[in-house]
């Protein structure tokens, strides 16, 4: 798993840029708080708070579980980071107390879990805290892997002033490893961290092995519909009958 030590985490925020929009993070917090109704939330790699803040100062009783303490220190520095309960631990094992309406997980992070075992293990653990009629839900970004030329590994994604990134794939193992160089305000800075990639389909499977179904699948967080131009997925699944 990819790990946000502290020099990460007081960046962290920095590096998201766009994502803190409200342009973004409204329909997020208006699908959330939809899916969880009057039930708790829990969200699985809570990190600095980026979604979780905003869910919760809109009325949902939000809880996280995040491996990375720096990134809960950053989370408790901020306004009402103080009042939502975060466990230290792994996504894919460690529980946490009750039941949950809404069981979420955004931005790619379960990526960060880097072989299908621990994937799957993540589904089961998010299926066992759910309540009946709860759902777990991921926004992942599907392979781009139509934009890899033949005997190729590396595609950009984002060249502007002050940063550069590169997806380097490895299309035996569904690994890559997105690099982001930074430079600007006198400095040059790297971060490179490891993800493994599925497909949807794959998705779907790991939902039934933890006796889930399917049952929504968006391409953006104002529900518009998933479509083979999609460059991700806000997939939903509810345990089966």
């Amino acid at each position: 798993m990819t790990f946000f030590d502290e020099q990460v985490a007081a960046r962290y925020d920095e590096a998201c840029g766009e994502l803190n929009e409200p342009a973004v993070l409204e329909p997020t917090v208006a699908c959330l708080a939809d899916l969880a109704g009057s039930g708790r939330a829990l969200e699985f790699a809570i990190g600095t708070g980026r979604v979780a803040l905003p869910l919760a100062a809109a009325g949902v009783d939000v809880h996280g579980l995040e491996i990375s303490q720096p990134m809960v220190d950053q989370l408790r520095t901020k306004p009402g980071g103080d009042h939502i309960p975060v466990t230290i631990g792994d996504m894919a094992t460690t529980r946490v107390e009750g039941e949950f309406a809404l069981v979420y997980l955004v931005y790619n992070t379960i990526e960060n879990l880097l072989t299908q075992e621990e994937q799957v293990r993540c589904f089961q653990n998010a299926a066992a805290h759910l309540t009946p009629d709860g759902c777990f839900l991921i926004e992942v970004a599907v392979p781009n892997l139509r934009r890899l030329p033949p005997g190729e590994t590396h595609v950009p994604f984002d060249l502007s002033p002050d940063h550069l990134g590169i997806d380097e794939f490895d299309v035996v193992n569904q690994r890559l490893v997105s690099h982001h160089y930074w430079v600007g305000a006198g400095e040059a800075r790297a971060f490179h961290s490891e993800h493994r990639y599925a497909w949807p389909a794959e998705y779907d499977l790991m939902a039934r092995l933890a006796g889930m179904e399917l049952a929504a699948r968006w391409s953006d967080w104002h529900r518009d519909p998933f479509t083979a131009e999609s460059g991700s997925h806000i997939s939903v699944w509810r345990p089966s009958g």
